[in-house]
């Protein structure tokens, strides 16, 4: 079939890699602009648009694309049968969604109706969700709400992050943009309404970074830790400073640590490791980060730098 493709990040550049290798005509590829980052601040492609560079694609990249009357003309000029989007990052106007032939086909990182939004993956590992997975829908011009075409589901490990989840479901998206577009064009594709009991997944903020020892259980923080890495990073405050927990794994809690104040360090020594007191268990940092510092073995953080903690007996 003739493609066009929209995404922008490396979750999306796999599924064009994918279509693209499978035999389809991608027509153009549609793309956010080129990002300033780094402390020198230069424009950075996104992985989408690299990987149609290498490989001789058309690109495109608009500011906007409602109301962009000369792009959406220039899309109705390449004639595609279908438009792929995969976290492109906008929501397309009516005027977009009725140019190909069989439709916009989007590839969203979870199952729909759950988790509708721009953040399907960091909220299923937050919440401590035990599966999540993949569905493609037919888009239309709401969020997320279009009939559904194909699901597949994947467990999720207990301590997988969203960055681990983040890869292993661009590839399983990819897989399915391909099966999908498949049954398409053999008119086998089935459409399945998505009922009302839909929940979403916003953008994330920085506000919520903070770990909450006093209201928030071992467990939920546990899942902050991982829902954070490598977004942001969950962080706590140390001897005053603060420190970022990249990885973490609960222990049970202990008696001889019950008169502690919830967040207390209970261990930091270089050979043993950082411990903190949650409200219901122990909470054992495996990576961290100080403040203008890279991200380290908490071992090697304790190395380097003194933490005073009221606990050593344990």
């Amino acid at each position: 079939m003739k493609i066009v493709f929209m995404g922008t990040p490396d979750f999306a550049e796999k599924s064009l890699e994918a279509i693209y290798n499978s035999g389809h005509e991608i027509l153009a590829v549609v793309t956010n602009p080129d990002r300033p980052k780094g402390r020198g601040m230069k424009l950075i492609a996104s992985p989408v648009k690299q990987y149609a560079e290498e490989n001789g694609m058309k690109i495109y990249q608009p500011q906007k694309v409602k109301g962009n009357i000369e792009f959406i003309e220039e899309l109705k000029s390449q004639n595609p049968d279908v438009i792929c989007v995969v976290a492109y990052g906008k929501l397309l106007p009516k005027e977009i969604l009725e140019i190909p032939k069989y439709g916009c086909i989007n590839v969203h990182g979870s199952l729909l109706p759950k988790y509708r939004g721009a953040a399907p993956i960091q909220w299923s590992v937050l919440n401590g969700d035990k599966t999540t997975g993949v569905t493609t829908i037919y888009m239309d011009e709401g969020m997320d709400s279009g009939d559904m075409i194909l699901k597949e589901e994947v467990k999720i490990g207990e301590y997988e992050t969203t960055g681990e989840l983040w890869d292993r479901l661009s590839k399983v998206g990819a897989h399915l943009l391909v099966k999908t577009l498949k049954e398409i064009g053999a008119g086998t594709a089935k459409r399945e309404k998505q009922d009302d009991d839909f929940t979403m997944a916003p953008m994330l903020n920085k506000s919520m970074a903070q770990i909450d020892w006093e209201n928030q259980s071992a467990e939920q923080i546990k899942n902050l830790i991982r829902g954070l890495n490598p977004i942001m990073g969950a962080y706590t405050y140390v001897n005053n400073k603060k420190l970022k927990i990249w990885k973490a794994e609960l222990k049970p809690y202990t008696e001889n640590v019950k008169d502690l104040k919830n967040g207390d360090v209970v261990l930091a020594d270089s050979k043993k490791g950082l411990e903190f007191k949650a409200k219901d268990g122990i909470i054992r940092a495996i990576e961290v980060q100080g403040d203008n510092g890279k991200r380290m073995k908490a071992e090697e953080y304790l190395r380097g730098n003194t933490i005073i903690w009221k606990y050593d007996k344990l």
